[in-house]
């Protein structure tokens, strides 16, 4: 008696021309968009990620800056975050994915971005003049369908008098166009709006080098915490290294 129910609308949509899903019992097409109760669970687990290609990144982040969110990305200077931000940059556009660049502090070299590996000809590069410009700038990428914007908002305190509204509807539009909104930020700003919240600590110098070996400096090390996934706030941390000669971090020491 209880299938009875599912069995006539599937046949009744059978009827209006829809395919049945592949293995599956309900349907495609407007059929696709009906799920059994039990199946439910195992759909609102599934998290879909674009990696960064930064190992420290994407493991505190669960396989990388889920999409459909805001994550926020906070740190002074020389924490890294910047590198961060071209690593994304290029993982996404290395696939052949447009992005964006909203660039509040005008801190993009382009040489240096195409070195670490960004793709320029799918590199759209704004840069705004006020945080307010910067918003709406981000806001108009997202909706216009960019699948990654980045969101540098540089080193000033420009963002302390931004309206929480105004973070929540960022949040909001890069759900509806299933957009990933990074967001970097030298201190926490968007609140509750964020999905996620990782911080950069300030970077250390890394030397090359013991003994009587004269020491040199290699690069600069930092660390990332993660504040908060979701509802959850974990409070996970892992080390992250930057070096001079890549200007992105060390594959090999994010992995310890």
């Amino acid at each position: 008696m209880g299938a009875s129910p599912v069995l006539a609308l599937e046949r009744l949509l059978e009827a209006e021309g829809f395919a049945r899903k592949p293995g599956g019992a309900l349907l495609s097409g407007l059929g696709a968009r009906l799920y059994r109760a039990s199946e439910l669970a195992s759909h609102a687990a599934e998290r879909v990620a674009l990696p960064t290609a930064v190992p420290a990144l994407d493991r505190l982040l669960a396989g990388g800056l889920p999409k459909g969110s805001l994550v926020e990305l906070a740190g002074r200077r020389s924490s890294g975050r910047f590198s961060l931000e071209l690593a994304a940059l290029a993982a996404a556009t290395s696939t052949g994915q447009p992005a964006a660049l909203v660039d509040l502090g005008d801190h993009l070299d382009p040489q240096s971005a195409e070195l670490a590996g960004v793709d320029l000809r799918r590199l759209l590069w704004a840069r705004p003049r006020s945080a307010k410009e910067a918003l709406a700038a981000a806001e108009m990428l997202v909706a216009v369908g960019f699948p990654l914007v980045v969101a540098d908002l540089g080193l000033c305190p420009r963002t302390r008098w931004i309206p929480d509204a105004a973070w929540l509807r960022l949040s909001r539009s890069a759900q509806a166009q299933g957009s990933t909104l990074l967001l970097s930020t030298p201190w926490r700003s968007s609140g509750f709006a964020a999905d996620a919240v990782v911080s950069a600590a300030g970077a250390r110098p890394a030397w090359q080098g013991n003994g009587r070996t004269p020491r040199l400096l290699a690069g600069l090390s930092s660390r990332l915490t993660l504040e908060r996934l979701g509802r959850v706030t974990p409070g996970e941390s892992t080390p992250l290294s930057l070096y001079a000669a890549e200007a992105l971090p060390s594959r090999s020491s994010d992995a310890r």
